[in-house]
């Protein structure tokens, strides 16, 4: 296919391709998602070679949270039946943090509930930064908290933050639709407070929101003007009790032609497939490796992954291996010092559920891990 074979060029070379040639990416049939999937897992290996690095999270404040985002099982207004709690102490986040690292995480993110933290706010997640950091030698920590007030991504950096995850989400014409009490703007100012502070830029999407074609080829187009180092690409858990719970429009194949865009567009970034993985890529997980290099391990912030042991189990047998520690994630134009010049951003077949319908049966709360008294999933 001769467009396949101009985005591999290309993704080789960090040329961007033109918004025609990644829509027509996720207008291809599924007679031809193999070849897709081959084509941007030439550039993946390009760039990452076989490695995947595994990222854990920690929810520090779960729930609670007066920002109205329709995907969010935390919103003001959820009736989602999650766990709520308020901030962790240092010494907890720690232990969790260590359960993942010891599972073969590489970095720990760390994430609040809320619309943007305070600075008391900061000070706390600082010292619980400080303590992961002394505990866990070479360890990676990404912090989360929201919208950033001036200042506030230097301190975080001062306090040995290596990263700042600020997703984009959809869209700017459709921002509106999902969210009311923040804008679209105030994202991308976030993003460029972390960027500005030398912070690793960590900034993603959601897709299966309702959003159209155009829609997800504009935010991963954005996504590459800003130019962070990672791209998390989340697919919606459509939680009961949130705007969203009925948007079951994603299928296995719909999400690797998602992963295959946003390598296409961002060929040397990393690319982590995020949440709502294990309930519409499902058996499919294997082949998104060829796409993506890097995932969550364990369980996310409000919802239940697959166990940790599978993780580790689907990636050594997709013939791909875990990023170690001492091994360097980015290429080397876009580690310090580099150029970094924008170029890039089992059931059986009797009870098997009919093809295309909501798997509310894959969405599990997370009863287990921080803020609980079970243990981890790492």
């Amino acid at each position: 296919m001769d467009l396949l074979n101009t985005l591999v060029d290309k993704g080789l070379r960090r040329e961007s391709p033109t918004r025609e040639e990644a829509l027509a990416v996720l207008a291809t049939s599924d007679d031809d998602l193999l070849d897709v999937v081959a084509a941007a897992g030439k550039v993946r290996r390009h760039w990452f070679g076989r490695r995947v690095k595994l990222n854990y999270l920690v929810n520090l404040k779960s729930g609670l949270c007066p920002e109205d985002c329709s995907y969010c099982s935390q919103r003001l207004g959820s009736k989602a039946g999650i766990l709520k709690y308020s901030w962790l102490k240092p010494d907890d986040a720690s232990k969790a943090a260590a359960a993942g690292l010891a599972g073969g995480a590489k970095r720990v993110c760390l994430v609040a509930s809320g619309r943007g933290p305070t600075d008391r706010d900061v000070d706390r997640v600082s010292e619980t930064i400080k303590a992961i950091k002394e505990q866990n030698e070479g360890v990676e920590v990404c912090a989360c908290l929201g919208l950033l007030s001036d200042g506030q991504a230097e301190r975080l950096r001062e306090a040995g933050a290596d990263a700042y995850n600020h997703n984009l989400n959809t869209s700017e014409a459709t921002y509106g639709d999902i969210t009311t009490t923040h804008t679209y703007a105030d994202r991308v100012d976030t993003v460029n407070k972390a960027h500005a502070a030398g912070l690793s830029a960590c900034s993603g999407l959601i897709a299966g929101m309702g959003e159209s074609d155009e829609d997800l080829v504009d935010v991963v187009f954005s996504l590459r003007e800003l130019d962070p180092d990672s791209v998390p690409v989340n697919f919606l858990i459509p939680f009961e009790g949130t705007p969203l719970a009925k948007e079951w429009h994603l299928t296995p194949q719909r999400c690797l032609r998602i992963l295959a865009m946003v390598r296409f567009v961002c060929p040397d970034v990393e690319v982590r497939i995020a949440g709502g993985r294990e309930v519409h890529l499902r058996a499919m997980q294997p082949l998104a490796l060829h796409l993506a290099n890097s995932i969550f391990l364990g369980d996310y912030l409000t919802s239940e992954g697959q166990a940790g042991r599978a993780d580790l189990e689907m990636i050594a047998d997709a013939g791909f291996e875990v990023e170690g520690a001492d091994q360097v994630t980015l290429p080397e134009h876009r580690t310090p010092g580099g150029c970094h010049d924008g170029g890039g951003c089992g059931t059986s077949a009797d009870s098997a559920p009919p093809a295309n319908e909501p798997r509310t049966d894959l969405v599990a709360v997370r009863r287990r891990g921080a803020g609980t008294d079970v243990a981890p999933n790492a």
